[in-house]
């Protein structure tokens, strides 16, 4: 231990100091040259795309000196260009730098400026790997969508064409750790190797050589980086143990290996992947053996053997799951136990068709369609079982939540131990279960009727629509970053006509999933701000566009809509304004309808509520500016006074939102506070007594 906190604080004190630390802490620009330490990712962040890659800078241009360094970096880079490198790549860049935002052992986050100048190129195993990964991508070409997406994730861990709801069904059933590179992945290729070998005759001696060299082949085609060799190195050690049985053995390997691998990268102490990895195969070694004998006297050993190592790797992951997530996964095991079956099949056929695909793409396409229907099952699990009611549940998140997990882990033993205790708990938990149905069957459904106001889960984003009193038709107000996400919601509320399409300010999480919108259905105009400059467009192509001013008032069906922002004086922006800038000239606008009133308020702050404080009347709803940032005005709430508050943000997003002094001072007014990161879709609903307010969990919230 005292080995590894002295790695940590060398590795600290590395990035804390020198040159490149001194021009994040002033936030300077600079010209830097880095290698890149892995595969650039593409994310949606308000504004406009973005791209994000890890990398190692090794000189920086300092008032025209070169001054050699060694130190890890995250980039932030607008331009597509960056995500055609792999790592290894050196680039030179230009960009302004900033502190890092979390406690990582990074030295800064460097905001590049355009495209990457390539300085030679990857290495000869970097370019091995990218040549049979988009080999395998081109033999997946003609797999229907989730089939193409997911293939090359369980093979070599390429997530680069998964659809995102695809990803979030994963996580919420407990199988996103099939997309990327495990021990699981390598002790399927063994296992085949040893079969094969087995098969063919060949002694003790050959067998474990041909593993040795399957293994290698694999890690160059999964990328030699960091995670999948740990990935690599937990496996042998689990699997080793789970064969032999010798788990005394198997846990002194394990704490040998934790410890290499923090003394040689540090970083690795405040990993999460790397815990959750430490963590599943300690369970393997210590959970599953006396769980597996145990199964086996009441089961069939394949199915007593699935199950011990199912329920194991999740009971030990289950605390550190629950701290980053606030929810608990209770079907895990069950979509674990029926995934399986398919799970080597597709791992197999695939890793054979990456080969295969280097000498003949015929050949490899006949190899991917099998593997394709072994993945269309697990897919298939995968969604299934994430849309189950309480397929996750909430708990609370942090150390107090994964500790309270701990609790009642023990709580449970105790109870199983006793036989009194359990027929008490199972007497309690029927109880649960029957008022559970009850109050399930007694719900409403959804949409629920007489729906007049409904906040979309889009994630870190809004999209909201108002109905209209006219059978099948909605105004939409923003759509959110992500086309599916928007229009699941759309085809829930059985919305097939959108009268008037308000995109409030050109931000990406605004507007990036109006193609969503328009996917089936009749869109007759859209509002844009008129201090916008043409970037709502590129998706209201073909559409009637108005520029909104205040005044203005739209009466369809029994809704009205009347404008009162952004100001008239509000100048024309450009694409180089800030995005207080861009905030600040949001559509605001005041919607009633019989029993309704309410105020959508896109993402205005301070100086913009200010100015539009004699204009806000008092409503029922307030959808709350800027997904509850901290940027709010006491007086725009106050003239508001909503009874109904709704925030529209992302579950675990990077900008704290909503931030707590906002929720404080909407409590303050005594408004009831509704979320979707927490609540999932949000319907208002007029009622004979007034408003009230019914949600939907979702299972599609990035």
């Amino acid at each position: 231990m005292a080995a590894t906190s002295a790695a940590v604080g060398l590795r600290a004190s590395a990035v804390g100091s020198g040159p490149v630390r001194e021009l994040a802490v002033e936030r300077r620009h600079a010209i830097v040259e880095a290698v890149l330490t892995g595969d650039p990712q593409a994310a949606i962040r308000p504004g406009r795309p973005m791209i994000l890659a890890r990398a190692r800078v090794e000189a920086v241009i300092l008032r025209g000196r070169r001054v050699h360094v060694r130190v890890p970096v995250l980039l932030i880079a607008a331009d597509r260009r960056w995500l055609g490198l792999v790592p290894s790549q050196r680039v030179r860049l230009n960009g302004r730098t900033a502190p890092p935002r979390r406690a990582e052992l990074l030295a800064a986050t460097v905001f590049v400026r355009g495209p990457p100048v390539r300085l030679g190129r990857p290495s000869a195993m970097q370019r091995a790997a990218e040549t049979v990964r988009a080999r395998l991508r081109q033999a997946t070409e003609r797999l229907p969508p989730d089939q193409r997406g997911a293939l090359p994730g369980m093979v070599v861990g390429d997530t680069s064409r998964l659809d995102p709801e695809l990803a979030e069904d994963f996580r919420a059933s407990g199988l996103s750790h099939l997309l990327v590179v495990s021990g699981a992945n390598l002790a399927i290729i063994i296992g085949a190797v040893l079969g094969l070998c087995r098969f063919a005759g060949l002694g003790r001696f050959h067998a474990p050589l041909l593993a040795v060299v399957a293994v290698l082949a694999f890690v160059v085609v999964a990328r030699p980086e960091p995670s999948v060799l740990r990935a690599t190195l937990m496996g042998l050690i689990g699997l080793l143990a789970l064969v032999t049985g010798r788990r005394r053995q198997g846990l002194p390997a394990l704490g040998a290996a934790v410890l290499i691998l923090v003394l040689i990268d540090p970083a690795l102490a405040r990993s999460y992947g790397f815990i959750l990895s430490v963590l599943a195969t300690a369970g393997l070694l210590v959970l599953a053996p006396p769980w597996r004998d145990r199964l086996r006297k009441r089961l069939p050993g394949p199915i007593a053997d699935a199950l011990a190592v199912a329920a194991a790797a999740q009971v030990a992951v289950a605390p550190v799951l629950v701290m980053l997530s606030g929810e608990l996964g209770v079907i895990a095991i069950v979509a674990n136990l029926l995934a399986a079956p398919a799970v080597a099949p597709a791992t197999l056929l695939g890793a054979l068709a990456a080969l295969v695909a280097l000498v003949s793409m015929p050949a490899a396409r006949l190899l991917v369609w099998p593997a394709g229907l072994a993945v269309g099952w697990i897919t298939g699990i995968a969604r299934t079982t994430a849309d189950l009611p309480y397929a996750t549940i909430p708990w609370r998140g942090g150390g107090l939540g994964a500790a309270g997990l701990v609790v009642a882990a023990v709580a449970a033993v105790l109870i199983l131990r006793n036989r009194r205790l359990r027929l008490t708990a199972v007497a309690a938990m029927a109880g649960v279960l029957i008022a559970v149905v009850a109050l399930r069957v007694a719900a409403p459904g959804w949409p629920p009727p007489g729906w007049t106001m409904v906040a979309c889960d889009v994630g870190q984003g809004d999209a909201l629509v108002l109905a209209t009193g006219r059978g099948g038709s909605g105004v939409v107000v923003d759509t959110g970053p992500d086309p599916g996400l928007v229009n699941g919601c759309l085809e829930r509320l059985g919305v097939r006509e959108v009268p008037i399409l308000v995109l409030t300010h050109p931000h990406a999480d605004h507007i990036v999933g109006t193609p969503g919108v328009r996917q089936g259905r009749a869109v007759r105009m859209a509002l844009i701000t008129p201090s916008g400059f043409g970037r709502e467009a590129r998706h209201a192509h073909g559409l009637t566009i108005r520029p909104a001013s205040a005044g203005q008032r739209w009466s369809i069906g029994h809704l009205t809509l009347t404008i009162i922002g952004p100001p008239p004086t509000t100048p024309r922006l450009s694409p180089s304004d800030d995005g207080s800038a861009l905030n600040n000239a949001s559509i605001v606008l005041v919607a009633r309808s019989p029993g309704f009133s309410g105020l959508l308020a896109g993402d205005v702050e301070i100086e913009a509520q200010r100015a539009l404080i004699p204009s806000v009347p008092r409503v029922q709803v307030l959808k709350v500016p800027h997904h509850g940032s901290r940027s709010q005005d006491p007086g725009f709430f106050a003239a508001a006074r909503p009874s109904i508050s709704i925030v529209s943000a992302g579950k675990g997003n990077d900008y704290g939102h909503p931030s707590p002094p906002t929720l404080t001072l909407l409590r303050n007014l005594g408004t009831r506070i509704h979320r979707t990161d927490l609540n999932g879709d949000i319907a208002v609903v007029r009622t004979t007594t007034g408003l009230s307010v019914v949600t939907r969990q979702s299972t599609t919230r990035p």
